[in-house]
């Protein structure tokens, strides 16, 4: 058989373009990830390379300088990505987002003036919907902009933005009052132009520093504050106040296909380091590997890649043929995280003691897996989205 991840019926430019990563990721990012992940550190020289090969441009059309390419590519590139070390491809995540929202849902003025510039990394975009106290409530979103003569003046605090120093785009979703009856009709998308860095890094925006986190090193975890930030109407997404809870839900669906990628690419990268090290360790006279027991958590390890990365699949397949895919992008981001869980401790088991050692890279996986459990919404969130829509389509005639 062929390895593990395989994805059938790609055309000779995706097929290219994956080669391309992976040979990357291979020889740039993998041989590095260790230590800059222990000490914490951006990974500069990593996304400059990315820069040069067109990544952030991957799915921006065309006509603004982009490749035009699927959620699929994107998607499979982020699997590739990951494997290498998961903060990389952290740093290309809410920039694909953001493009993404822009790119359906921005006026032809605000496509014009981001979307080329995002294309070439010049500008990187982040994405702020969470707040201190709002968990998965997102319609209990406190921080609110007012509307004045000449645009909207926003006050409040976000929390958990990637790439939110290093960043100098954020989409952010705030309240405006609309006066519709429904909460999250009440929610407007902006699109907030910064400086790069922390610290009140414009009049009444001040990005604190680095969240300290056990895992997901190197890419920047902020917060935001807004104390009296004024923007232009014009920066309201499609210039449309309202309808931002709509506008960031696509962008949110993108997002979880982007985690069970993110998800695939570790569960891959711990396998191969699992059945490496199982057919080079020996006990009792024997390869680790032709231990039955060992050997049929590899085959266990090996299902759950294959399937985890199937669902993922299906579910970028499913967004970039214009269907509904809040069902299938759930389940792909719920079975691709919590799959990959498992097989990351499975890997971690057949190493033994030296799993626990910082030496090994497996050290770095079990720290970096549990974030995907809870990154785009939890496994919990991904069951309820599951069962209303499967609700939907099996409701009772009685």
């Amino acid at each position: 058989m062929a390895r593990l991840a395989q994805t059938a019926g790609l055309t000779d430019v995706q097929s290219e373009i994956l080669a391309t990563v992976r040979q990357f990721v291979d020889k740039e990012v993998i041989p590095r990830a260790q230590e800059l992940e222990h000490s914490d550190t951006y990974p500069t020289d990593i996304v400059e390379g990315m820069k040069e090969m067109g990544l952030f441009g991957l799915t921006i059309p065309e006509e603004y300088g982009g490749l035009g390419e699927s959620l699929l590519t994107y998607a499979l590139v982020v699997e590739e990505i990951a494997r290498g070390w998961m903060s990389v491809s952290g740093v290309i995540n809410t920039h694909f987002i953001v493009a993404h929202m822009i790119s359906r849902h921005g006026t032809p003025e605000q496509k014009q003036h981001f979307l080329p510039r995002m294309a070439t990394g010049e500008v990187r975009g982040s994405f702020s919907m969470s707040e201190p106290d709002l968990g998965s409530d997102v319609a209990a979103i406190k921080t609110k902009a007012r509307r004045t003569d000449d645009g909207y003046v926003i006050d409040g605090a976000k929390m958990w933005l990637t790439n939110g120093g290093s960043s100098n785009l954020i989409a952010l979703l705030v309240k405006t009052d609309e006066g519709a009856e429904k909460a999250h009709q009440n929610l407007t998308t902006f699109l907030v132009e910064k400086p790069e860095g922390f610290g009140e890094v414009a009049p009444g925006l001040t990005i604190p520093g680095k969240i300290d986190k056990m895992g997901y090193k190197g890419v920047d975890t902020t917060e935001a504050v807004f104390d009296g930030y004024k923007i232009g109407a014009d920066m309201v997404l499609g210039e449309a106040p309202g309808k931002g809870f709509a506008y960031m839900m696509d962008g949110v669906e993108v997002g979880r296909v982007n985690v069970a990628a993110r998800a695939c690419g570790i569960a891959i990268r711990a396998f191969e380091l699992a059945v490496e090290y199982a057919q080079q360790r020996k006990t009792f006279g024997k390869a680790i590997a032709e231990h039955q027991a060992v050997a049929f958590k590899l085959a266990e390890m090996a299902t759950k890649v294959e399937a985890a990365h199937l669902m993922m699949v299906n579910a970028a397949r499913l967004k970039d043929s214009g269907e509904r895919n809040d069902v299938e992008a759930g389940m792909a981001k719920l079975i691709a995280s919590e799959y990959c869980a498992e097989v990351t401790q499975d890997s971690f088991r057949i190493h033994g003691g030296y799993g626990y050692s910082k030496e090994y890279e497996i050290e770095r996986l079990m720290r970096e897996a549990p974030f995907l459990l809870i990154g785009e919404g939890t496994s919990e969130i991904q069951k309820t989205i599951i069962s209303r829509g499967l609700l939907r389509e099996y409701k009772s005639r009685s």
